[in-house]
């Protein structure tokens, strides 16, 4: 597991959402950025858009670390995460629970360690 991502178990089969560039520019093209992220979950609409978004950002987080493997290998690639497999395997709890873990890849793919260099000087 990446140290940017979090885990969520479908089926009890684990799987990984992650936050990578690809993902990002996703999301910015759907909400228009991160920061609107949150604020565009809180107001769907109704019920059924807000399990719409969800689930879409759960086949798009937790297909990430799954292409990354088939870009590095070619020769074993997994197939993809659909929509249709996390809305027939999930109840409206479980998205609850799932939602938590698309803000922690959210936060963990976005935070930045700042580290200072010991220049002699004080």
């Amino acid at each position: 597991m990446d140290e940017r991502s979090a885990m969520i178990t479908l089926d009890g089969e684990q799987f990984e959402l992650l936050l990578t560039t690809r993902a990002t520019r996703e999301i910015a093209k759907r909400y228009g950025g991160l920061e609107n992220l949150g604020e565009q979950l809180m107001k769907a609409e109704n019920f059924e858009m807000a399990l719409d978004e969800i689930i879409g950002l759960i086949v798009l987080l937790a297909n990430q670390p799954i292409l990354i493997h088939n870009l590095k290998n070619p020769d074993q690639k997994r197939e993809l995460l659909t929509q249709e497999y996390v809305e027939l395997l999930t109840s409206p709890f479980d998205l609850a629970e799932y939602k938590d873990a698309i803000m922690t890849a959210m936060i963990r793919g976005t935070k930045r360690e700042i580290q200072s260099e010991d220049d002699g000087k004080n």
